[in-house]
């Protein structure tokens, strides 16, 4: 099983997480507040993640490494999970750069 964008409900509102073949999340969205919303986030994941300089390493407050990809706008349209070396997060961004524009929706 390769990665995949999960569509799903949120309250009121909906999201989407990126994950890779193992169920594990690599990738989270903001809320939206409608599913057509949601999906135009997909499209712009897709469209966004091949290119670098849409990425910007940040560290938590506690010391961790993550990422956040930015759209062509410089809205933040994903966010990652927290890592455990920076090493580890850029194989994160590396993963997501392959996989995440020809992944399939699974709602």
């Amino acid at each position: 099983m390769s990665a995949y964008f999960h569509l799903k409900p949120s309250g009121i509102q909906y999201m989407f997480n990126l994950k890779g073949g193992n169920g594990e999340v690599v990738l989270t969205s903001e809320r939206y507040t409608t599913k057509q919303n949601a999906q135009a986030g997909i499209a712009s994941v897709k469209a966004n993640s091949p290119y670098d300089a849409r990425y910007d390493r940040r560290t938590t407050t506690g010391g961790s490494p993550y990422f956040v990809l930015k759209g062509s706008n410089g809205e933040i349209i994903g966010t990652s999970e927290a890592y455990s070396s920076a090493s580890a997060r850029d194989n994160g961004i590396s993963w997501v750069k392959a996989n995440a524009p020809s992944a399939p929706t699974r709602e």
